[in-house]
C-alpha cells in the first residue's frame, strides 16, 4: 500500500471516529441536563442507534454494494448527517431530539461498514494491515473524549456542532478517497440483502449459543455506553470524558494480549474473563466514589479493554472461523445485528427506565442501578458455563489481528 493511500485511510478513520465519539458518550448527559429528560427518554433517544444497526447492513447489502462506490456513498450520508446534526443542534426538547437523533443514526451506522470495505479495498493482507488503520479511529476517539472533557461541554451542544463538522469535512474528504466500485453483478438476492445465509451456523449448538449469549449480554453492557457518564459525574468525578478515554487507551493493550489470552485459554474462557470483568465493573461502578472511593471508579473506566476486546472481538475472530468464505461478511452483520442491534437496543430501553425506577428526591441510587446489570450478567456468566461447549480452534487468531 502506498503511503499516501494509508495516511487518507488513517485520516478517513480518525474522521470517522472522532465524530462517533464526540456525542456518542455524552448524549445522555446532554439530554437531562440541558433537554431535561427523564430515564426512559434518554433510555429511548440511546437505543436510536441501535434501532440504525437494524438497518445499516440491509442498506449497505442492497445500495452501497451494487449501484455506487463505496467513497462516494460515504461522502453522501455524511454530508446528509452534518445537516441533520444542523437541525438536531437547534432540537430544544427531548421529543423533537429523539426523531433527529434517529434520522442522524440513519446516515452514520452505515458509513461504518462503508469505511471498512473502503479501508480494506485497498489492502493485500487485510487481516495485518487494517489494525494499523482501524488504531487511528480509537487515538480520535481519545482526542475528541479529552477535548470535550477539558472544555467541559459534555453537557452541552457542543458536542454535536463538534460532530456536525467533523462529519461535513469526512464528506468532502471521501471524494478523494481511492475508488471502491461496487463489486456485486446482477440482481440482489432476499437471503443477500437479509443476511439468511449465515443462518446456516446456526446447525452448530456452539454457534446458536454463543449468538443468544451474545444477545442476553449486551442488554446490560449497554447500561454502561448510555449511564455511565451521567453516574460518574453524579458520584462527583470531575473531568469525566478525560478519565474516560482510558477505557480506549486499555483497548489497545487488551488487543495486543488477546491472542495470548486466545491460543492458551481458547474461546470459551476468553468470553467467560469478559463476562466476570463485566460484573467487576458493573460492581466498582455501584461502590466507587470520588472520593476515597475513587480508585475503584478508575478500575471500572480501565476495565474496558478487556470488558470489549475480549467479547467483541473474541466473537469477531469465532464468527471468522466458523463461517465459510461464502458467508463470512453475512455472519459479521448477523452478530453485529444481533450485538449492536438486538441486544444493545433493548438494552438501551431498559437503562433509561430503570434509572427513573430508582430515582428519587435526593436523586438517582446509582449503588443501586449497578446491581441490576451485574446480576444479569452473573445469570448469563453462570448459564455460559453450563451450556457453552466449544474445542479450542485449530485456527490463529494472529491472522485476525496481526
Amino acid at each position: 500500500m502506498k503511503s499516501t493511500v494509508r495516511i487518507q485511510l488513517m485520516l478517513m478513520m480518525f474522521l470517522q471516529f472522532f465524530c462517533w465519539g464526540s456525542w456518542y458518550g455524552q448524549v445522555t448527559k446532554y439530554l437531562g441536563t440541558t433537554l431535561g429528560a427523564t430515564g426512559e427518554q434518554q433510555g429511548a433517544a440511546f437505543s436510536t442507534f441501535s434501532i440504525a444497526m437494524l438497518i445499516a447492513p440491509f442498506f449497505v447489502g442492497m445500495i452501497a454494494d451494487r449501484y455506487f462506490s463505496a467513497q462516494k456513498v460515504l461522502g453522501v450520508l455524511n454530508l446528509l448527517g452534518a445537516a441533520v446534526l444542523y437541525f438536531l443542534t437547534q432540537a430544544t426538547n427531548p421529543d423533537q431530539f429523539f426523531w433527529l437523533i434517529l434520522a442522524y443514526c440513519l446516515t452514520f451506522t452505515p458509513t461504518l461498514a462503508l469505511a471498512t470495505s473502503i479501508a480494506m479495498n485497498q489492502m493485500a493482507s487485510p487481516e495485518k494491515e487494517f489494525p494499523n488503520i482501524r488504531v487511528a479511529g480509537t487515538i480520535a476517539w481519545i482526542v475528541v473524549a479529552n477535548i470535550v472533557g477539558y472544555l467541559g461541554v459534555g453537557d452541552q451542544v457542543t458536542i454535536f456542532q463538534f460532530a456536525m463538522v467533523a462529519s461535513l469535512i469526512l464528506g468532502v474528504f471521501s471524494f478523494f478517497l481511492p475508488d471502491t466500485p461496487p463489486k456485486a453483478t446482477g440482481p440482489a438476492k432476499a437471503s443477500q440483502i437479509l443476511g439468511t445465509d449465515a443462518f446456516v451456523l446456526f446447525k452448530d449448538r456452539s454457534f446458536a449459543i454463543f449468538f443468544l449469549s451474545s444477545i442476553l449480554i449486551c442488554i446490560p453492557l449497554s447500561f454502561y455506553y448510555a449511564m455511565a457518564n451521567p453516574s460518574l459525574t453524579d458520584s462527583g468525578m470531575t473531568n469525566v470524558e478525560n478519565k474516560m478515554s482510558l477505557g480506549q487507551a486499555s483497548e489497545v493493550i487488551f488487543m495486543l494480549l488477546l491472542p495470548l489470552s486466545y491460543s492458551k485459554l481458547g474461546v470459551k474462557w476468553t468470553f467467560i474473563v469478559a463476562l466476570i470483568a463485566w460484573i467487576v465493573r458493573f460492581l466498582c461502578f455501584g461502590f466507587g466514589d470520588a472520593g476515597s472511593g475513587e480508585w475503584i471508579l478508575y478500575l471500572a473506566i480501565i476495565l474496558h479493554g478487556v470488558c470489549y476486546d475480549f467479547f467483541f472481538v473474541t466473537g469477531q475472530i469465532y464468527t471468522d472461523n466458523k463461517a465459510g468464505e461464502r458467508i463470512k461478511t453475512q455472519a459479521q452483520s448477523l452478530i453485529t445485528f444481533a450485538t449492536y442491534g438486538v441486544g444493545m437496543g433493548i438494552g438501551s430501553y431498559i437503562s433509561g427506565v430503570l434509572k427513573d425506577t430508582f430515582t428519587t428526591e435526593a436523586g438517582v441510587n446509582w449503588s443501586g442501578y449497578w446491581m441490576v446489570p451485574a446480576g444479569i450478567a452473573g445469570i448469563i456468566l453462570l448459564l455460559f458455563i453450563a451450556v457453552f461447549r466449544e474445542k479450542q480452534s485449530t485456527a490463529s487468531p494472529e491472522k485476525v489481528l496481526q
